[in-house]
């Protein structure tokens, strides 16, 4: 049996993220109190394949032991994997603002913004042990859907999927890269007054980079790396894998090489996709 425990702070995505694993075909089971976990796994492992339990601040236990005891008194052939979505306290803040619904903590008139803290504080030792995490600030439904479906069917599938994420350092560095790659030594187009308002995907920039030496021996080192680490993270059954290609803006060099990257990998066994997170805003 595959069993998820979906959790993660209030407002980030869980129920959106339990909904899309109910139509992927598994059993859910919202807002246990996770020490009735191994009760409950207990009681249908021999009925579903497929598991998802959702646990939140409300539903913990009391101490950190306790939590560990309550996932050590799983079955041995049972291994959880855990889904922590969180997003930034500004988002939370307005997300919670918008739909006027309580945060669980708020109903002992604790403040909103010290409900936040005390919830990140208390779910530590869940985010400490997650398996995969998203960060839910700047995605859609849609898109956070589309991203726990690709997380769970690559997993199911043994198929590492590898995202290439172009990003700008002024902006901050994404919170969910498992590797970050900086360009900002590299040439800058941003300088060259023709350049300056495109973007790494149109022909005069890919052109500029391209007669550029330290742009063609980055890209080909970071391939080389890439290249030899890759599969040894499809072995050890990692599902998602997400590279991040910074630059200052997030525009020029890191969407050119984020896309050169992925094309140089579109004929591996790896899924491969391309997100440019700045959505070539301009500088």
């Amino acid at each position: 049996m595959q069993l998820i425990i979906v959790t993660g702070r209030s407002g980030s995505g869980k129920t959106i993220a339990l909904r899309v694993l109910e139509d992927l075909g598994y059993y859910c089971v919202d807002n246990l109190p996770i020490m009735l976990l191994p009760t409950l796994v207990h009681a249908i492992q021999e009925q579903y394949a497929n598991v998802a339990v959702s646990v939140d601040v409300r539903n913990l236990p009391g101490s950190h032991d306790d939590l560990s005891d309550a996932l050590d008194f799983l079955p041995d052939n049972i291994k959880p994997e855990i889904l922590y979505l969180d997003s930034n306290d500004q988002v939370l803040l307005r997300r919670f603002g918008e739909t006027r619904r309580l945060h669980p903590l708020s109903r002992n008139e604790m403040p909103l913004s010290e409900a936040l803290q005390t919830e990140s504080k208390l779910l530590e030792p869940l985010a400490e042990r997650a398996t995969w995490r998203i960060e839910s600030s700047d995605l859609s439904v849609h898109q956070l859907s589309e991203q726990v479906s690709e997380r769970v069917l690559g997993r199911a599938a043994s198929r590492l999927i590898v995202v290439f994420q172009s990003f700008g350092f002024k902006y901050g560095l994404p919170p969910d890269l498992d590797y970050a790659f900086d360009t900002r030594i590299l040439p800058n187009p941003h300088w060259e007054p023709e350049l300056k308002p495109l973007t790494g995907n149109d022909p005069a920039v890919q052109h500029f980079f391209a007669q550029q030496p330290l742009v063609t021996k980055f890209v080909h080192q970071v391939e080389t790396f890439l290249a030899t680490w890759l599969p040894y993270f499809q072995r050890s059954n990692r599902s998602y894998l997400t590279i991040g290609i910074g630059c200052t803006g997030g525009q020029h060099r890191s969407v050119y090489i984020a896309e050169q990257l992925a094309e140089r990998f579109a004929d591996h066994e790896f899924k491969v996709q391309v997100r440019h997170r700045e959505g070539f805003r301009r500088q």
